[in-house]
């Protein structure tokens, strides 16, 4: 009999985390536990090959180095045979639910056309973080990505994360690629997450191209998770921030193609640039200012 759900992970010296998901995994359905593929995109902890040699289901593939999380999905994504209908996306750092993975699955019956479907997903201290978005527009983008860390009110970035919209299950732009389930078919029909983006925006740039080739991308707040972020960004600011501000640029660059909108691309280059440069000066004093801390106590 085929199975009709697998799931896939990436992991980079993701250590206790890996282990808090696939024990978590077993309570999120009551049907067997499902395939796992992890692809390691060269983790040094030894937790990728534990989960291998402690669990029957789990699969592990190395890709060879650090290709990003999309194309490290991508490639666990093609060890699952074509013939499993569901795949679960999420980062080693989710704790599911008990019952999670059926709710989803039982959302996707509901939603025929859905190509992807998203939990609630809280932060370890319980609240709820928005990960059912609008798709950024230039304008709406641009007033996130300058005013979003410094006027966390402002009508862009509540707009682009939704912040007034009541829980419901719906439709929406994008969800957080932390924890999705997606269609196999609707997946594979716009070829998976584009390897271009090294981190962060993928899961935008996934639910925009969803959307365009005629699937949706639902909301399931009736299925919840917990998602420690940023466990391996906040290792490396120095690397992490830049890719995030590249990906931002990536995106909106590929749907403003061609030789007119040259000096928005331009523009828009510019600006992120000096953002990202910004964001990891901040990062480096706040660090510093933790260290200061720690030797002090």
């Amino acid at each position: 009999m085929t199975a009709e759900l697998a799931v896939v992970t990436v992991t980079y010296s993701s250590g206790k985390y890996l282990a808090t998901f696939l024990e978590s995994l077993e309570k999120a359905t009551e049907s067997p536990v499902p395939q796992v593929v992890i692809a390691d995109n060269g983790s040094t902890d030894g937790a990728p090959e534990a989960a291998e040699r402690d669990h029957d289901h789990v699969t592990l593939v190395r890709t060879g180095g650090n290709i990003g999380y999309g194309g490290g999905i991508n490639r666990a994504v093609a060890e699952v045979d074509s013939s499993v209908e569901f795949i679960a996306v999420a980062n080693p750092d989710v704790e599911w639910s008990p019952g999670a993975l059926d709710d989803l699955l039982a959302a996707a019956r509901r939603w025929p056309r859905a190509g992807s479907l998203g939990p609630l997903i809280r932060e370890p201290d319980g609240s709820v973080y928005p990960s059912a978005r609008r798709v950024p527009d230039l304008i709406s983008g641009a007033g996130h990505a300058i005013f979003g860390s410094i006027w966390k009110s402002n009508p862009w970035t509540t707009a682009y994360r939704a912040d007034n919209a009541e829980p419901s299950e719906r439709p929406v732009g994008w969800l957080s690629g932390s924890c999705l389930l997606v269609r196999r078919a609707a997946f594979d029909s716009v070829g998976g997450f584009d390897s271009r983006y090294f981190m962060y925006m993928e899961d935008v740039d996934l639910g925009d191209r969803l959307g365009q080739a005629g699937w949706l991308n639902v909301y399931v707040p009736g299925a919840e998770v917990v998602h420690t972020k940023g466990h391996a960004a906040g290792r490396d600011p120095d690397t992490m921030l830049p890719a995030h501000h590249r990906s931002a640029y990536r995106f909106q660059a590929d749907r403003h193609p061609g030789v007119l909108q040259a000096p928005v691309r331009l523009a828009l280059r510019i600006g992120l640039a000096v953002r990202s440069r910004v964001a990891v000066i901040a990062a480096r004093r706040s660090g510093e200012r933790h260290r200061g801390g720690s030797h002090d106590q």
